[in-house]
Formats: C-alpha cells, sequence, structure tokens
C-alpha cells in the first residue's frame, strides 16, 4: 500500500464496505470531494445524504436515523464536528449512545495552508471528554483502512480522526488491529524511554528512534491510535520498564494524547515525561515541515525531548 492522506483510505474503504453491506448510511456536509465520501455517493446515492453547509442539523438528522436503528457515518472535517456541532454530537448521540460513527478529516497542524480556520488543534481533546465517545486516530493509510471497517462493528459514538496530507506506510498487512489498544512498533529490552505517538507522529517517532540508536540511545515507540479508551495497561507497563516517557501528537498537548498520558501516569507511576505538540497556541498557515519545525513538533525535536527525560531519571 502506497503512501496516501487517511481520508482517501476512509472514502476508498467506505465504498469498499458499502459493496458489502446494506445496512449503513453517509452523511456529508458539502465536502464529499474532500473527505472522499463523494465515491459512496456516486455508486449508492440511495443510501448518502449531503446536508449542506450545516453541521448542526447534520448530526442531528444522523441522531434520528441511529434512533431508528440505523448505523449512520457522518463526514466533514475535524473543527466543525467538534466545534460547531458539538452540542448536538454531545446531547443527541452521547447523551442516547447511538451508533454514530463521525469521520472527520483535516485534523492538525498538518493542514498547512488551510490555515486556523480548518486546523483541528482541539477536536481530540473536546472528543475525549464527551462521554460514551470512542475516540480513534489511526497513524498510517494501512490502520485507517482497517479502523474504518472495525468503528462499522463497534456499537456507540465514535470519532474517527483523518489527515489531509498523505502519511507513509507503517505497518504490514497482517497487522491486526483492536479498539482500546496499543501497539509497540519499536522495542528493545534495554529502552530507557517510551515514546507515546498517534496518527502522523508515530512516522516521526520511528524516525527518531533510530537517529537516537546511532547515539546509543534506545527508545521504545508505541503507536496509541485509541486514545479513548486508553491502553492504560500497556501504558503502565512500558512505563515501569523505561522510567521515561515522551508523547508525540499533532494535536494541542492540553487534553489530547500528552494529556491522556499525564492523566495515567499521574495517578498511577510519575516518571519524567515531555510532551510534544502543539503548546496552547493556535497554528497558522505555512507548509507542514515548516510549521512542524516552528512549532517543535519534528524528528529533532523528539530527540531533544527523549535526551531530556532520560537526563531526569
Amino acid at each position: 500500500m502506497e503512501a496516501m492522506a487517511t481520508r482517501k483510505t476512509f472514502g476508498n474503504t467506505l465504498l469498499e464496505l458499502g459493496k458489502q453491506r446494506d445496512d449503513f448510511v453517509v452523511l456529508d456536509a458539502d465536502i464529499s470531494k474532500s473527505t472522499y465520501s463523494y465515491l459512496f455517493h456516486e455508486e449508492f446515492p440511495d443510501r448518502a445524504y449531503n446536508l449542506g453547509i450545516a453541521e448542526q442539523n447534520m448530526m442531528g438528522t444522523a441522531a434520528g436515523m441511529a434512533a431508528s436503528g440505523l448505523k449512520v457515518i457522518t463526514t466533514t472535517y475535524a473543527v466543525f464536528a467538534s466545534m460547531r456541532a458539538l452540542e448536538q454530537v454531545r446531547t443527541f448521540i452521547c447523551y442516547p449512545n447511538l451508533d454514530v460513527k463521525i469521520a472527520a478529516s483535516h485534523g492538525g497542524l498538518q493542514v498547512s495552508s488551510d490555515g486556523v480556520s480548518h486546523q483541528g488543534l482541539e477536536d481530540i481533546a473536546i472528543m475525549r471528554s464527551l462521554a460514551n465517545m470512542t475516540v480513534v486516530h489511526p497513524a498510517d493509510p494501512l490502520s485507517a483502512k482497517k479502523f474504518v471497517k472495525l468503528i462499522l462493528h463497534y456499537e456507540g459514538p465514535v470519532y474517527l480522526r483523518l489527515l489531509r496530507n498523505a502519511v507513509p506506510v507503517i505497518y504490514d498487512q497482517d497487522q491486526e488491529f483492536e479498539i482500546g489498544k496499543g501497539i509497540i512498533v519499536k522495542d528493545h529490552k534495554k529502552a530507557e524511554c517510551t515514546i507515546f505517538a498517534c496518527g502522523l507522529m508515530v512516522d516521526k517517532s520511528l524516525q527518531a528512534a533510530e537517529q537516537l540508536k546511532k547515539e546509543d540511545i534506545l527508545v521504545r515507540v508505541i503507536d496509541l491510535p485509541t486514545l479513548k479508551p486508553l491502553d492504560k495497561e500497556l501504558v503502565l507497563e512500558s512505563a515501569r520498564k523505561t522510567g521515561a516517557a515522551v508523547t508525540a501528537e499533532d494535536h494541542n498537548i492540553v487534553g489530547g494524547l500528552g494529556g491522556a498520558i499525564s492523566e495515567v501516569l499521574g495517578e498511577k507511576e510519575p516518571l519524567p515525561l515531555k510532551r510534544i505538540g502543539v503548546k496552547d497556541e493556535f497554528g497558522e498557515s505555512g507548509a507542514p515541515e515548516k510549521l512542524f519545525t516552528k512549532y517543535g513538533m519534528n524528528v529533532e525535536h523528539i530527540i531533544e525531548a527523549v535526551k531530556g527525560v532520560i537526563a531526569r531519571k
């Protein structure tokens, strides 16, 4: 499988699933070209609905359909799903625990030139705070494909965070995924630090691990594609093994992966920790890699963070 935006993987997988089963419908808010749900719309026009630029109405409609027994997948951008339609998601989907899946593209700084209005830097924190909501953020095209299939079988509300730009393939075809479980993607019995990552930051963390190895610094890298429910067992096991941790996410460090890991370790296993991500500020327009460098989120920053927490042990 080639490098691909996970939003495109989502659209391709949606079409594939539509040919296999007829028990779900797809709603979008006039951006089906961006989320690639247009592929499903073209093939199954009687099972796809464009609600227009009206995300709040889309979530309300999704809730009504789900209450009638349908499986519903909604698609929009992360900023609109998590903020513009928050009341509807909270009160009409999460509160009654309805079977609605929210596939949200354009999460993080990676959105680049689209700028602040379309950079979802707070969405994970918002969705994590909602009772009954499951939050999933795949790291590569293959895991995105498999998680689209998994969430369709999963009961209850799910927030699936997707990326605008292409990301490299990390996993093999035979890799198994499970909602609520993390994956150790790099390990060493003498690892001195754990890097917990999600989304595109998994690849950056692996690059950092390779460079650190050249300096005889060994780390464990864990992909946490499910941010809620978090794999607390794996987080604690790894923390106890390595004694130091770094989190890496394309999201605000307040309430995202860094916040989730801090909550677990703060209660159960305090240790030296550094959070890599957007540091409680807004993004801006620009080339993705330049933005990651400016906001302290590139490979060299992960390397620096690892060295820093090891020194604090």
